[in-house]
């Protein structure tokens, strides 16, 4: 049996200190800024695709639990937040406190020492309050509080999450979405740090947002400094703030059986928007989608540019096939996915990376590299460094990894 590479897992998540805001925030903002409060739940419900989250008041039966308070936001903490650690049938809608909680969800020397558990060298990690791309201070009211909130939480995640993890822990930044300039400022700044990865929503316009076609170019600036400063776009499951179901009423089931379908309207609109040809060296890179639905897409996305391109719209500007387009500038990311690595070959070797989803309920810690060894078994040494580990490599420009393993003797294959 083959010795697996030490895991780069390229979907994981951060539960953010209770004091996050309250620390890096002017004390004028401290009754509405993000803050923490242990309160006991009155309302909870996931139905149709929709969370709904009553607190109750201080006294009131039932078990205290940890909530976010921002503007009118009321948010709690809950298992699926940070389910590693219970049993699967305890892994159920409820809110939780971070003394209750895993403490690797939320503090940097448990985190790593969980890493070491499960065979993972390196992570990067998505936020929870803010959401998967930041929506929530995209929603708010007071921009200019939202701005501070997105700056005082990259300067956390840099400062404080990563840089003392030694390169273990990958920085993820948010942006401003509601302003593509100010977006661009934002990579900027953090690409100065050192940061090569950002959030963005899979589909904007769900946020109320321009799509990425808009006619006007709204969301070039960002597009650009992205490309600029080789800062890969990350879009996970959810960043549209929508996920899918088939009716108000469909149990969760439904909507965690589709997870994948948003990813995949969101690469469809991206190898058509023509972003590829603007920006040549643009990368884009999906969490949790999984990946066995990718070769059928690329198919039929080929047959549409051989065969409709001159009515749909894109003749223009998606110049080669959107399968060759993939390949230059997409990446899929699973954890489970067998039939997906069985056809590794139609999907490209380069483009797919691994996740283990800690602390969130479909996490494979602490077992995921037992669970790699079994699902990469049909693939070649070669296959497994990439899919592991070098491919990560490559998305989120990890040049000391890439270093070090060349000094350690371990095959880096090219990209």
């Amino acid at each position: 049996m083959t010795d697996l590479p030490k895991i780069i897992s390229v979907d994981d998540h951060v539960i953010e200190p209770a004091n996050l805001w309250i620390d890096r925030l002017p004390s004028k903002y401290h009754d509405v800024a993000p803050r923490s409060h242990r309160l006991p739940v009155k309302e909870m419900t996931f139905i149709g695709g929709k969370f709904t989250a009553i607190p109750g008041e201080a006294g009131d039966a039932g078990d205290p639990v940890d909530w976010w308070f921002y503007e009118d936001l009321r948010r709690p903490l809950t298992r699926l937040d940070t389910a590693v650690g219970f049993a699967r049938d305890e892994v159920i809608l409820k809110g939780i406190s971070y003394d209750e909680m895993r403490q690797g969800s939320y503090k940097l020397d448990e985190r790593l020492s969980d890493m070491d558990v499960n065979d993972v060298e390196a992570s990067m990690c998505y936020p929870t309050f803010p959401r998967f791309c930041g929506q929530t201070f995209s929603e708010a009211q007071d921009k200019e509080l939202a701005l501070l909130c997105v700056q005082a939480y990259n300067d956390w995640t840099i400062e404080e999450w990563c840089a003392p993890s030694e390169g273990r822990l990958i920085p993820l930044g948010i942006v401003p979405l509601w302003d593509p300039h100010l977006a661009a400022a934002e990579i900027r700044r953090n690409a100065d740090r050192g940061v090569h990865a950002v959030c963005f929503s899979e589909i904007p316009s769900n946020l109320g947002l321009p799509s990425i076609h808009d006619a006007d170019g709204h969301w070039l600036p960002f597009f650009e400094a992205c490309s600029e400063t080789d800062t890969t776009i990350n879009m996970h499951i959810g960043s549209g703030s929508k996920m899918p179901s088939t009716s108000p009423d469909a149990p969760a089931a439904v909507g965690s059986t589709l997870t994948f379908a948003n990813c995949c309207f969101s690469m469809v609109d991206w190898l058509l928007s023509g972003h590829f040809t603007t920006f040549p060296k643009l990368q884009i890179a999906y969490a949790e989608g999984q990946i066995g639905w990718i070769p059928y897409i690329l198919e039929r996305a080929d047959a549409v540019w051989e065969e409709n391109r001159g009515w749909g719209g894109i003749a223009d500007k998606v110049l080669e096939p959107p399968s060759d387009l993939f390949r230059k500038h997409v990446y899929g990311c699973f954890f489970d996915d067998a039939f997906g690595l069985q056809s590794i070959a139609d999907i490209g070797e380069n483009n797919v990376t691994y996740e283990t989803d800690y602390p969130h309920s479909d996490s494979t810690w602490p077992h995921s590299s037992k669970i790699a060894q079994e699902q990469t078994r049909g693939l070649t040494e070669e296959q497994i460094y990439k899919v592991l580990r070098g491919n990560a490599i490559n998305m989120l420009h990890l040049e000391d990894y890439r270093a070090a393993d060349k000094a350690a003797g371990i095959s880096v294959f090219s990209s």
